[in-house]
């Protein structure tokens, strides 16, 4: 039963301490270097599925994030800051934090993008009302990948790896935090 509650309170710790970094960027340069990543991210997902292009057209919204360092040693997480898109349209940045535990361990850089099939999908994102379990939702973008994903929940997600290498079988969660444009 400690051992129980020690684990929940390292977790919850972790989720504290990525959850206060900052969302927004805080200088214009910041927010003009997160720009041209996200840009950069999109185009470099359309490169590894070019048919994820339709999912970018017709989903209501999305938010990418560029860049998300994950490290563990038994206990992880992972951080990561992007954009939130309703209807093509920036509407705010976002930031990713993750906490998990398990058998993990070792480092590694990925890229992710969240689809929201509807209006109503977008808004609980925006709401501060969603978060998963990434190693069970997540498709990873290759050729073709995005024709076989659907929509769960009205939710899609697909991630691509950046580089690093990590051994894991663990669980956890994703959580978001949303600031307006």
């Amino acid at each position: 039963m400690k051992t129980t509650s020690l684990t929940f309170a390292l977790l919850a710790a972790v989720c504290l301490l990525l959850s206060g970094c900052t969302t927004a960027p805080s200088t214009d340069e910041d927010r003009e270097t997160q720009d041209a990543e996200v840009q950069s991210t999109i185009t470099a997902f359309l490169n590894a599925d070019p048919g994820m292009k339709i999912l970018f057209d017709t989903s209501y919204g999305y938010a990418i994030f560029p860049s998300v360092g994950k490290g563990a040693v038994g206990i992880g997480g992972a951080y990561g800051k992007g954009q939130v898109f309703e209807q093509g349209v920036m509407i705010g940045w976002s930031s990713l934090s993750q906490a998990t535990i398990g058998f993990q361990l070792g480092g590694q850089a990925y890229s992710e993008v969240i689809f929201f099939q509807a209006k109503e999908n977008l808004t609980r994102f925006t709401a501060g009302e969603f978060a998963f379990a990434a190693q069970v939702s997540a498709v990873a973008a290759t050729a073709g990948a995005s024709k076989d994903a659907g929509f769960k929940d009205g939710i899609a997600v697909f991630t691509m790896a950046k580089g690093g290498l990590m051994y894991e079988a663990s669980v956890g969660g994703q959580n978001f935090n949303f600031i307006r444009k």
